[in-house]
């Protein structure tokens, strides 16, 4: 049985999309990390958080730039998770921070 034929207009949808993804290589794309702290003063405190620059929002957290976690300074990052884009990071914070993201958290990732 014959393949079907490719259209022109596909031929070159495929192309220029390929030459786009080969133009955009991965180390260019910005990772977004979700992130899991505990404070060392008191260990029953958790924060959960999203960044683009996880080093630096460590330190801003220890650094009492962030209200909800001055409080319980210093901080020590227990995991992290880096995500492909913003969108994805913040939906994956959002449930982490619900009833059964905290009790996936406890049970997988802590």
């Amino acid at each position: 049985m014959a393949q079907p034929r490719e259209t022109d207009r596909a031929k070159r949808v495929r192309h220029s999309w390929s030459e786009a993804q080969a133009k955009t290589d991965w180390r260019e794309r910005a990772i977004w990390y979700v992130y899991i702290i505990r404070s060392v003063a008191h260990p029953d405190q958790e924060y959960v958080g999203a960044s683009e620059d996880l080093k630096q929002r460590i330190a801003d957290h220890n650094a009492r730039k962030s209200a909800h976690t001055s409080k319980y300074t210093p901080w020590k990052l227990i995991w992290y998770c880096g995500f492909p884009d913003k969108y994805r990071a913040l939906a994956f914070e959002k449930y982490l921070k619900s009833h059964s993201g905290r009790a996936f958290a406890k049970k997988r990732l802590l």
